[in-house]
Order: C-alpha cells, then structure tokens, then sequence
C-alpha cells in the first residue's frame, strides 16, 4: 500500500467518523437516547450501520464519543471561601434539572467502559481545576474532588436515574442545606 492509499484511507475514516458523530449528536439531541437508534444515526450519515458498529462498537460508545460535556463550572474565587459548597451544589442540581443528556452520560458510564472513560475525563478535564481553586493542600485535590465527584454523582444517580421516591421529594433547598456542608468540607477543611 502506497503512502497516498493511506492518506486518503486515513482522510476517508475521519470523514466517516465526523459524519457519524455529526449525525449522533443531531439525533440524540432530537430523539433522546433511549429513542435513538444506529440505524436513523447511520441513514442521516449516509452510511451503512455496521460502519457505526465498527467504529464505536455500541450505541453505549458513540453516545460517549459525541456527547460534549461541558459542566459550565463556576469560577469558585469569585464565591465566598465558606459557601462554596453551596454553590457548586446548586450548580449541579441546575445542570441535572436542565441537561438530561448528564442524565444519559451517568447511566452509560455506569454500564459501558467508553460512557465510564467520558465521565472520567470530564472529571480529570473540569472537576480537579475547580477543586485546585479552593483546596487548602496540593496534593489532596484528587481525593478531594473523588469525594465531591462521589457525593454529587451519587445524588444524580438516585434522584434522576434510580428516581428513588425519598430523594426525588426533596427540595432543591433542602439539598442545598444537606450537601453543602458535606462538599464544603470535601474541598476546604483541614485534613482528617
């Protein structure tokens, strides 16, 4: 094979994998996740599904590779040092409540390694630079974002996807007052 064979084999695999992500990100946007199929994802990009299956080998895995996650996260020197367990709380119950494709990434992180590989770069990518902003010590802004990571994606997990009748019932302010100190003390106390 000549080098300009796999130029354009190489050119050629990157428009097929654009134009299926393209075509993913529509029809999940349209459809939702669970109503999207590879083969309306396949028929928009005008390509066969097995070529879906080739490239992301499940729905689970191109879900993962077009969904953008982008958490928005506030800028935590602008909050006050003692509330800004607060405010990241409240943060994420507004990108919960507005965003159901969080709501898509957690359950196909929960079962799929390509959905679990997504979260864990939206973690190292958004999370642990929030963290660094607040933490009192370098070296623990992992173990502490994990902890605020845990205690966030444990509340999504049982209020939006297992939608557990206790923590659906809770009000926005009660989550507010019962996990603001505990993120609080995630990101800024001293160490145990």
């Amino acid at each position: 094979m000549t080098g300009s064979t796999k130029t354009n084999q190489a050119r050629r695999s990157d428009a097929t994998r654009t134009a299926i992500l393209d075509a993913a990100r529509e029809r999940f946007a349209a459809d939702g996740y669970e109503r999207a199929t590879i083969r309306a994802i396949a028929r928009d990009a005008h390509i066969d599904p097995s070529m879906v299956m080739r490239y992301y080998g499940s729905k689970e895995g191109l879900f993962a590779a077009a969904v953008a996650l982008d958490l928005r996260l506030p800028d935590l020197t602008r909050v006050p040092r003692d509330e800004v367990g607060r405010a990241l709380v409240s943060h994420f119950l507004d990108m919960w409540e507005e965003n159901e494709e969080l709501t898509a990434v957690l359950r196909v992180g929960a079962t799929n390694q390509a959905g679990a590989e997504r979260m864990q770069g939206v973690f190292r990518d958004q999370l642990l630079p929030l963290a660094r902003q607040v933490c009192p010590d370098p070296e623990q802004v992992p173990a502490r974002a994990a902890l605020c990571a845990a205690q966030l994606l444990g509340l999504a997990l049982t209020r939006y996807v297992l939608r557990l009748p206790a923590a659906r019932e809770l009000h926005r302010e009660e989550l507010q007052a019962w996990l603001g100190p505990t993120v609080q003390r995630y990101l800024t106390a001293p160490s145990p």
